[in-house]
C-alpha cells in the first residue's frame, strides 16, 4: 500500500475518495485500546501528564480562550446551526413589581439559552464525523448515534479527561503577516515542525499533549466582521498532516478557526476530509473557533509556550459536541 503524501503539491486534487481512504486506512487507530474503547486518543492523556501540567503553573495569569455565546456570533443558519438564543424567564422589573409570588420581598432573576452545540468555541466529540458509515473503534454509524443521541461515545464520558498540559503553536505570528495567515493557507507538517523549533524547547509537542494551533482568522473577523467566518475560506491545518496528527499520538487538538483544516479543501469535490481521517480513525478530538489571541500575545511576551490547560466539556448524555470555557493557566 502506497505511503499517504505530506506534500500538499503532491495530492490528487481530482481523487478525493481515494486519496482520504488510503489516509483512513493508514493513521487508523480502531482496536488500539480495545473493542469497548470510548476516548481515542485522550487515552494518551494519562494521570502522570495532568499531574505534570499541574507543575506548568507559575504566575497563575489565567486565559479564557473562549468566543462569546450571544447572538452576535459567527453562525449563518448552515444546517440549522444558529447563534444562541438568550431569554429571560424572571427579571428585575419583574421583581419591583411584586409580581413572581415570593415572600418577604425576595425577588430573583433566572434565565434559558437555545443553541446548538457547536454553534462557538467547542469540541467535537467522538460521534460527531463518520467514515464510510463507521464510528469510531470500526462501529457501525447508525449502532452509535440514534435520535436518542451518541449512546456509545456521548461527550458525557470524556467530561473529566480534558485537561492537562496544552501548548500553542502561534502559526499566524510564525508564518503570517502581522500575525495573521491568509484564507487558503494550508499549514503543512514541515511548518508545525518549524514553528516549534522557532518557539523553542517550551512548544515541544508529544504523548497526551493538548495542541492548540492559532491561524490568526478569529482577530481578522473581529476586525473586519465575521464574512464567512463559519464555514467560509480560512487558513487551517492541511490534508497532509493527518500522519503528523497521528505520530505525535497528541490527544486534543484545537484552533481558532470555524472547521480546524484549510477552506477551500485541497480537492476538486470534498468537505472536511480530515475530519474523516482525524475523529472516526484517529480517534482524536478537535475544537474549534477558540479564542487564541491573548494568550498568544503572553505567550510571545515570555517565551513561555506551554501551559495547564482545562477545558472540560459539559457532560451533556449523548451529546456530539460540546460547547466549552477552556481555560490556559500559566
Amino acid at each position: 500500500m502506497p505511503e499517504p503524501t505530506e506534500n500538499p503539491a503532491e495530492l490528487d486534487r481530482a481523487d478525493a475518495a481515494g486519496t482520504v481512504a488510503l489516509s483512513c486506512e493508514t493513521f487508523r487507530n480502531w482496536g488500539r485500546w480495545g473493542e469497548n474503547d470510548v476516548k481515542g486518543t485522550l487515552n494518551f492523556l494519562d494521570d502522570a501528564k495532568r499531574a505534570e501540567a499541574a507543575g506548568l503553573v507559575r504566575r497563575g495569569v489565567s486565559f479564557s480562550l473562549s468566543q462569546s455565546f450571544d447572538m452576535n456570533g459567527p453562525q449563518l443558519g448552515w444546517r440549522r446551526r444558529t447563534n444562541p438564543v438568550h431569554t429571560m424567564l424572571d427579571t428585575g422589573t419583574d421583581a419591583e413589581r411584586g409580581s413572581q409570588g415570593f415572600p418577604h420581598g425576595l425577588g430573583g432573576a433566572d434565565d434559558v439559552i437555545a443553541m446548538p452545540l457547536q454553534c462557538s468555541t467547542q469540541w467535537d466529540g467522538l460521534g460527531h464525523i463518520f467514515d464510510r458509515g463507521f464510528a469510531w473503534n470500526g462501529r457501525r454509524a447508525g449502532d452509535v448515534v440514534t435520535s436518542d443521541g451518541d449512546l456509545v461515545t456521548g461527550i458525557e464520558r470524556v467530561a473529566s479527561d480534558l485537561i492537562g498540559r496544552g501548548v500553542l503553536l502561534d502559526l499566524g505570528r510564525f508564518a503570517g503577516t502581522g500575525g495573521e495567515l491568509p484564507d487558503g493557507y494550508a499549514i503543512t507538517t514541515d511548518e508545525l515542525e518549524a514553528c516549534i523549533a522557532a518557539q523553542g524547547e517550551s512548544s515541544r509537542v508529544g504523548r497526551g499533549d493538548m495542541v492548540l494551533v492559532r491561524t490568526g482568522r478569529l482577530a481578522r473577523a473581529r476586525r473586519e466582521g465575521w464574512n464567512g467566518y463559519a464555514g467560509g475560506p480560512s487558513a487551517g491545518l492541511s490534508f497532509t498532516t493527518a500522519g503528523w496528527l497521528y505520530r505525535t499520538e497528541i490527544a486534543a487538538i484545537a484552533t481558532d478557526t470555524w472547521g480546524f483544516e484549510v477552506r477551500p479543501n485541497e480537492f476538486d469535490d470534498a468537505f472536511q476530509p480530515l475530519h474523516q481521517v482525524a475523529i472516526p480513525n484517529i480517534g482524536l478530538t478537535i475544537g474549534e473557533m477558540w479564542d487564541l489571541d491573548a494568550l498568544a500575545e503572553d505567550c510571545a511576551a515570555d517565551g513561555r509556550y506551554d501551559f495547564l490547560l482545562a477545558a472540560p466539556p459539559l457532560p451533556i448524555t449523548g451529546a456530539v459536541g460540546s460547547p466549552v470555557n477552556p481555560l490556559a493557566l500559566k
